[in-house]
């Protein structure tokens, strides 16, 4: 008789389970499609360009989110040069170096401790230690170092998985052809984990984008277009997040909804951006393709 997999009987519970499988996947497409549509529909009819690159001002009759666009940019791109460093160099520390495992475990379980706290207590370390103690005050600088602890532990785990993906004989070859440990990380090991690494930053931008909490007690709500490229570190300055936060608290649903709208579609692009580069940069694609 033929006990080949493909003769025997679907039993009921298998097919219940893919049912429900499904119905999990569909809910959350929906879910997404229906927020996303929601978010448009009340967003599209008082969407301007002109509302992009405009400044708020009582005087010139102003409506506009172009400071907070550029507040946004600064917290990304100071957020990063303090995160990944730290973050890429501590995972390759942990990965390749480390010989005491129980310092490693300890490490791990700290990043995923980091990783659960809410953003509020952030915030809160981040006024008192930054802000207060440091005397940064309401900042930008203030908010970036503060992010920066927020989106350390994205980092370094997502660098941790990328290089334990990567595969032993790689490390091997390159030992083998004389080469020293540091000289085969930067040119074998980290080539091949740039997929993951990307992705982490990737995925790190995106919650800097869409922090809230913790920048209002760091980053504080200024508005004002920045006036030297370096002074304005020390400035106050709202983010995106922020001032959707103060349009909805002043009851101006129209000005909030088209912010969510930018927001929503700044986060999806990253997304997007995010997976094309994983794929891109596939290592197991691109030898089979070879092949």
């Amino acid at each position: 008789m033929n006990q080949s997999i493909t003769n025997k009987k679907k039993r009921k519970k298998d097919t219940v389970a893919l049912v429900l499988i499904y119905l999990s996947s569909g809910f959350s497409i929906g879910l997404l499609l229906l927020i996303l549509g929601y978010v448009a529909f009340k967003a599209v009819p008082y969407f301007s360009f002109k509302y992009l690159y405009s400044t708020t001002s009582i005087i010139d009759h102003t409506v506009g989110i172009l400071p907070n666009i550029i507040n946004t940019l600064y917290l990304v791109i100071v957020t990063l040069l303090i995160a990944c460093p730290i973050g890429i160099g501590g995972a390759i520390y942990l990965h390749e170096y480390a010989k005491n495992q129980k310092l490693v475990r300890i490490v791990t379980f700290a990043n995923e401790v980091l990783a659960g706290i809410p953003s509020i207590i952030y915030g809160l370390f981040g006024m008192l230690f930054f802000g207060v103690y440091l005397g940064w005050g309401f900042s930008i600088l203030t908010g970036a170092c503060t992010l920066s602890l927020m989106v350390l532990p994205i980092i370094t785990r997502n660098t941790q998985t990328s290089l334990e993906t990567v595969p032993k004989s790689y490390r091997e070859a390159a030992l083998g052809l004389g080469t020293n440990k540091w000289y085969m990380i930067r040119t074998v090991l980290l080539p091949s984990a740039i997929p993951g690494v990307l992705t982490g930053v990737i995925l790190s931008i995106g919650r800097i984008i869409s922090e809230s909490a913790a920048l209002l007690f760091t980053a504080g709500s200024g508005v004002l277009l920045p006036k030297g490229l370096f002074s304005h570190l020390f400035n106050s300055g709202a983010t995106l997040t922020i001032q959707l936060y103060l349009e909805m608290s002043k009851a101006n649903y129209e000005n909030a909804f088209v912010i969510a709208f930018v927001l929503v579609i700044v986060v999806l692009l990253l997304n997007l951006f995010a997976k094309f580069i994983a794929s891109k940069w596939d290592v197991s694609k691109v030898e089979n393709n070879g092949k």
